[in-house]
């Protein structure tokens, strides 16, 4: 009988010990590269304004020959695509959608399309699929594949090695500032806004002539960035630097619109770049539930094939200007673009302003442009080359048939080509190689008579290459071409901030009487009429005085002029409550004015009314009206620039209403005076007119005082008023001048 075998024993698992690793060890070996990755070779765009996604897409339907040749189905381009980027044919199809004429996404599209590619402002549009779409590539594309067959940038390996693919594309303008880029990468984002590539062009020519160009300079060329939706931006002149010199930063856009008064309807023609027409519907709707928006009866989509159109129907009696005001306020038919100018640099990512990307963007396309020179230099080289050895043979063709003819073995024709002419291989090759027919006089002699242009061509080409400001000015010359070939007015509108009225909801707003003072250092009261029964008398700083006082209420309109010659306009309701013996609000602080500007005019101004004028006083003794219509807009702007002359200091401005002239006193630095009627200044229409001599003044005298309230200092005035102007002043009394020093004083 067999034993029995043993029952084995089990053994015991043993598992391996778990070594702890450091959190930071853990990112920096697994975390990083999946990072970088991301960052360099997917969501950042590079110096020639496309990420890997696009340039893959472009260059595959370059190499399908769709830059001249008839459009193909999108589904043939998303497939044969998928050779280099092999990420889905989905996410391709999307690449291309948005590089699409018909989406409405770029200033400069670079696909052809046909068939149904949604709409960027809209979210519910969608595109339709690959296979019932066509597409190929625009003729603009040709700015971003030339000189790329020639040796302009390196190529590399595709995913599997089978291919080769550009690592950049040899772009002939700025495309990273012309069309607009976004991308969310890891721990780091990309939004590039775009700018209008006439803009583009002469800023960069601008850069190519003078690198060191300063920001101001800069910005008068390239005004502000250009969408291709259109719309408004509004300028703010700091925002814009800031953005300008870091590529940080944001500024608003709003909509477009008219007004149809036969059908009492806004059409919005415009929106945001950076919203979507649901958008802008849901927050109507929810606004006009909400009970918000009462002066509107219906809403409707109106986009058909002449492009976009939102119309909203407006309940009898309304504003539409105002209830515009409104929305841009509490719907996104005003919105913001946040800037973060971040760019894969050297395979580096670097957040640049628009000058320090036009420079690197210039070094980028000096290499290219080198590199082309450089490949063109060799081809014309070569092709000289050929050439010195057919002019050597034109000397005695004969010979050369002979020696072919005789040689017994071919592999002996070219060495004795060589020895029997002096020519090396490759010549001898060329010339064994000339076909019976064109072993004749004529055709030797026609090609050999190329060799002087080529050797012109070759010398301008090493001229060029030896020299970096022609290189620049071959630059210089295709971005003119292309401002020339490609260049578009603006779509997007300018506006300014000081030119915006910013909506304020009415029944919010208190209304009652109040009165307001300013004083000569500009110093704002606005006292209610309780605060003024306790105690009226009015306080100033050491040296500061009264200059106007008057009664108004809490929901006016006051305007401010100032010695800077400009005109600021703001409600009685934006200044705080105060007390007479309170300094006040400083206003050039509180209007945001320039540094040393004052204001020297103040006025209550709800509209500005026909027939009713400012006069305006300066220290040369000139003076002049205009009237107060000059100086209306249609959109009701914060500040008015220029709204007098300043050829000479103001000294004082009044407001002459309602046609009834007044007398003014005019008080010179050696202690003259006259008194004249308005009446006799001229009326003026140009707001920036000098006027008329009021006062004749000596060579250092000036006018340092006009008083309209002059009964209140002097006493008897009767020798100082004239009919005619110029006049001559009337030396002050030696009381008058005491009584005008104290009333300055005070």
């Amino acid at each position: 009988m067999a034993k029995k075998k043993k029952k084995e024993e089990k053994k015991p698992l043993v598992y391996a010990p778990v070594i702890p690793q450091p959190i930071t060890e853990t990112i920096e070996k697994n975390y990083m590269p999946y990072t970088m990755s991301v960052i360099v070779s997917r969501a950042i765009p590079e110096i020639d304004g496309f990420k890997p996604a696009h340039r893959k897409l472009l260059y595959t339907m370059y190499k399908m020959g769709l830059i001249s040749g008839p459009r193909t189905k999108s589904a043939n381009i998303v497939g044969a695509t998928m050779k280099l980027h092999p990420h889905g044919d989905q996410s391709i199809y999307d690449t291309m959608v948005r590089l699409t004429k018909s989406n409405e996404t770029l200033l400069h599209p670079f696909v052809d399309s046909k068939g149904n590619f949604g709409k960027q402002y809209s979210s519910n549009m969608a595109c339709a699929a690959p296979r019932y779409t066509e597409a190929k590539l625009d003729p603009f594309c040709n700015e971003i594949f030339s000189g790329i067959d020639k040796n302009a940038v390196d190529m590399m390996d595709n995913y599997d090695g089978t291919m080769k693919e550009p690592v950049l594309l040899p772009t002939t303008f700025p495309n990273i500032l012309v069309n607009p880029n976004s991308g969310i990468a890891v721990g780091m984002a990309s939004d590039i806004c775009s700018f209008n590539l006439a803009e583009i062009c002469d800023g960069t020519i601008a850069l190519l002539k003078k690198p060191n160009l300063s920001t101001e300079k800069l910005m008068e060329i390239i005004k502000a960035p250009d969408f291709p939706g259109g719309g408004q931006i509004i300028y703010d002149a700091e925002q814009m630097r800031a953005i300008y010199e870091t590529g940080d930063g944001s500024f608003k856009l709003r909509a477009r619109y008219t007004y149809d008064e036969s059908e009492n309807c806004i059409d919005i023609i415009q929106i945001p770049y950076s919203t979507t027409v649901e958008q802008i519907q849901n927050k109507i709707t929810a606004l006009i539930k909400e009970g918000k928006l009462k002066e509107v009866v219906d809403f409707r989509d109106e986009i058909d094939k002449d492009g976009f159109k939102l119309t909203i129907d407006l309940r009898k009696g309304t504003d539409p200007d105002k209830l515009m005001k409104k929305l841009f306020k509490m719907t996104p038919l005003e919105n913001s673009f946040k800037c973060n100018f971040n760019i894969i640099i050297d395979a580096e990512p670097r957040q640049m302003g628009v000058g320090e990307i036009l420079t690197e963007w210039i070094y980028f396309r000096m290499a290219c442009v080198r590199r082309e020179l450089s490949f063109d230099l060799q081809k014309k080289k070569d092709k000289l080359h050929l050439l010195e050895a057919l002019a050597k043979i034109l000397l005695d063709i004969d010979k050369a048939i002979r020696i072919i003819r005789k040689t017994e073995k071919e592999e002996d024709v070219i060495p004795n080509l060589e020895e029997a002419f002096d020519i090396d291989e490759i010549q001898a090759n060329f010339i064994a190689d000339i076909k019976l027919r064109n072993l004749n006089r004529e055709y030797i002699l026609h090609r050999v008579a190329e060799v002087g242009d080529l050797q012109k061509e070759i010398a301008s080409i090493q001229e060029i290459l030896a020299d970096e400001f022609k290189l620049k000015g071959v630059i210089g010359s295709q971005l003119t071409n292309i401002k020339k070939k490609y260049g578009q007015p603006r779509k997007t509108q300018i506006i300014y901030s000081e030119d915006i009225d910013t909506y304020v909801e009415e029944e919010q707003i208190e209304n009652y009487p109040c009165r307001l003072v300013l004083s000569r250092e500009g110093y704002f009261k606005k006292i209610t009429f309780k605060s003024l029964q306790g105690n009226d008398e009015q306080r100033f700083k050491d040296g500061d005085s009264l200059r106007q006082i008057f009664d108004a209420e809490n929901k006016d309109e006051v305007i401010f002029i100032t010695d800077h010659c400009q005109m600021y306009r703001a409600r009685v309701c934006d200044f705080e409550n105060t007390k007479a013996s309170a300094m006040g609000e400083y206003v050039p602080a509180k209007l945001g004015m320039e540094a040393g500007e004052k204001p020297v005019f103040m006025n209550l101004q709800n509209e500005f009314k026909e027939g009713e004028n400012f006069v305006y006083i300066f220290e040369n003794g000139k003076g002049v009206r205009v009237p107060q219509k000059a100086y209306e807009t249609t959109a009701v702007r914060r500040k008015l620039k220029s709204v007098c002359s300043n050829a000479s200091p103001l000294v004082e401005v009044f407001a002459e209403v309602e046609k009834k002239p007044f007398e003014i006193m005019l008080i010179s630095s050696n202690d003259r005076a006259i008194i004249i009627k308005t009446s006799l200044i001229p009326l003026k229409a140009t707001k920036t007119s000098g006027g008329v001599q009021l006062m004749t003044v000596k060579s250092g005298v000036t006018i340092k005082r006009a008083l309209a309230d002059f009964e209140t200092v002097f006493e008897n005035t009767k020798g100082y008023r004239k009919l005619k102007l110029p006049a001559t002043g009337v030396l002050l009394s030696e009381k008058d001048i005491t009584k005008q020093q104290l009333s300055i004083d005070d």
